[in-house]
């Protein structure tokens, strides 16, 4: 086994952001059998700590096979346009990273290299990866479009001194309890549990949940949008009474984006938040390991499982190759590196998320509590996003919805099982008609 390089093991501030035909051979691609191009996704505080991460490890796969990677990171905030960019314009690279709720949207343009038999073999064979991650690799029945490289999950994180100031002695694991703990912790400024109502992804995260606590899926089983149901109405509304109801969010949170809800749940303006990483997400905040505590997200019966008690959304990063590389068998040996049993630990260790890789799983940098609680949930309590070629509008559109309710209640405006619904009805005529 070949020695971890430093850049990687030593870095500590990293936070987890966190939805034609191909074109591998167009600009930012290359004929060269000796060359490859990677679009990573923004995994850490910065691009500039991708780089650093990324840099060490693509330069021992050029020692290890001759093949030069050439890297470039890519904002979250730009990723998914500049792939659909590549997909219809023949520029693209060999290789990049996608959010795994992109891949059925992203399969069903047919710019992605489909994952056959053959081509699983050549990088080890499916039974490697854990079955939750490979749930979100593409419409169920079809070949894969990608295979899983980061594995996440979301869980309940608390502020151990905020706990202790409100007399409140164990996490929650129910929504009542939730609410509960978020009334003691409501107080002299201070709020409950944080959201992002601005963020369109975070919000379906959350909503595609407790949807699943209410029975619903937000689309049916022959992939029709069906946003309009009793039990999506009902899980969207209970989102947003989180603040107009139980008044346990702050109404400025209605108008956080991404990573926001971070300081202040560091800065113990906020008690609770439910997110997908652990200690480096809050080391870059400046929080240190003995301020906050972590429990699996909340459910009905405080007990997670399946059904009505999923308590996650599978969260993660897909590892995908374009369908019309001219250099397929380097392509394939470079997933077949990332998604070795030593990257896997290293890379996975850097960005504090969880490696898909069965094997990897067993290191002991995942012995962690706070990882363990996001493997245990992936492993038993956690279901994939709606995997139909439409996900990514469905992410908009109900994303988008969930944000206007969040304005509603900041505003002191009435939130309604009929305005929810309405505007759920709106979300679904903007879908495409199939």
């Amino acid at each position: 086994m070949r020695r971890v390089r430093a850049a990687v093991t030593g870095v500590v501030t990293l936070s987890l952001a966190f939805t034609a035909t191909a074109c591998g051979g167009g600009e930012g691609s290359s004929s060269s059998p000796k060359t490859l191009t990677y679009w990573a996704s923004n995994q850490g505080a910065s691009l500039e700590i991708d780089k650093k991460v990324l840099q060490p490890e693509l330069d021992q796969f050029e020692k290890e096979t001759g093949i030069k990677v050439k890297l470039e990171v890519i904002p979250w905030s730009d990723l998914l346009n500049r792939i659909l960019t590549a997909t219809t314009s023949g520029q693209g690279p060999d290789i990049l990273n996608i959010g795994n709720t992109w891949s059925a949207s992203l399969q069903s343009t047919g710019a992605l290299l489909p994952w056959d038999a053959k081509n699983l073999e050549a990088i080890g064979g499916k039974d490697r990866f854990v079955d939750s991650a490979l749930g979100s690799t593409g419409v169920p029945g079809k070949e894969p479009a990608a295979v899983p490289l980061y594995s996440m999950a979301y869980a309940l994180y608390y502020n151990k001194q905020m706990f202790k100031d409100a007399g409140i002695a164990k996490p929650p694991t129910t929504w009542d309890e939730v609410i509960a703990a978020g009334k003691k912790l409501s107080k002299d400024g201070k709020a409950g549990i944080g959201v992002e109502g601005s963020n369109l992804s975070n919000n379906i995260h959350q909503v595609f949940v407790l949807g699943k606590q209410h029975g619903a899926d937000f689309f049916t089983a022959d992939g029709k949008p069906d946003f309009t149901s009793d039990g999506a109405v009902a899980a969207v509304k209970q989102y947003i009474d989180l603040m107009a109801v139980q008044k346990i969010v702050a109404p400025g949170n209605a108008e956080y984006a991404q990573n926001q809800s971070l300081s202040d749940f560091a800065k113990n303006k906020t008690g609770m938040v439910l997110w997908q990483t652990p200690s480096q997400t809050f080391s870059s905040q400046g929080m240190g390991p003995d301020e906050w505590g972590v429990a699996p997200a909340p459910v009905p019966s405080g007990k997670p499982g399946q059904g009505a008690q999923t308590n996650s959304m599978v969260a993660g990063i897909n590892l995908a190759v374009f369908k019309n590389t001219k250099n397929l068998d380097g392509a394939l040996k470079f997933v077949k590196y990332m998604t070795s049993d030593e990257e896997q630990i290293a890379l996975n260790k850097a960005y504090g998320s969880v490696p898909p890789v069965k094997s990897a799983q067993k290191d002991a940098a995942f012995a962690d509590p706070s990882l363990t609680v996001i493997r245990d949930t992936l492993a038993t309590s956690a279901a994939a996003l709606p995997q139909v070629p439409e996900e990514s509008q469905f992410e908009t559109v109900v994303g988008t919805a969930v944000k206007e309710l969040f304005a509603d209640a900041a505003a002191g405006r009435p939130v309604t099982t009929e305005s929810v619904k309405a505007k759920l009805e709106k979300a679904q005529q903007q879908m495409p008609k199939k």
